[in-house]
């Protein structure tokens, strides 16, 4: 979390953990898991959002290098509201969605995944912030 795009784009070569509270997780595409989250969690078409240019990327060094996307506030409202038990209906369908293209994420892991993510991002929302996400 970081309190705007400017602030978030400076952790693009040293990564978040010294600068903004974070999260750590691997083994996924988080630009594609974004999208499929917001598709669970809010409903749209997965096409439909990568069109709209989601995830919004804040800093790139090009290359195949790291990258600093915004979680979008669709995303990031409907992680804040969302339930346990949401949270894990979409985390099974997102399990099984990866399974489908041979990638395994075992359904507790997405659950810990999202649960974590809607902790980290309610909290960026009480302080005024928004959800980033650095990939190296």
């Amino acid at each position: 979390m970081a309190p705007d795009d400017a602030s978030a784009a400076l952790v693009l070569q040293t990564g978040p953990r010294r600068t903004y509270e974070s999260l750590s997780f691997g083994n996924f595409d988080p630009e594609e898991a974004v999208v499929e989250w917001e598709c669970l969690l809010s409903g749209g078409s997965f096409e439909e959002l990568v069109e709209a240019g989601e995830p919004r990327i804040v800093a790139d060094q090009g290359d195949d290098g790291c990258v600093v996307f915004a979680i979008s506030p669709r995303l990031s409202a409907a992680l804040a509201e969302a339930e346990r038990p949401e949270l894990k209906d979409a985390a099974v369908a997102w399990s099984l969605q990866r399974a489908e293209d041979g990638e395994v994420i075992d359904s507790e892991i997405a659950l810990v995944i999202l649960s974590d993510l809607a902790a980290l991002v309610t909290t960026a929302r009480r302080l005024g912030q928004d959800a980033y996400c650095w990939v190296a």
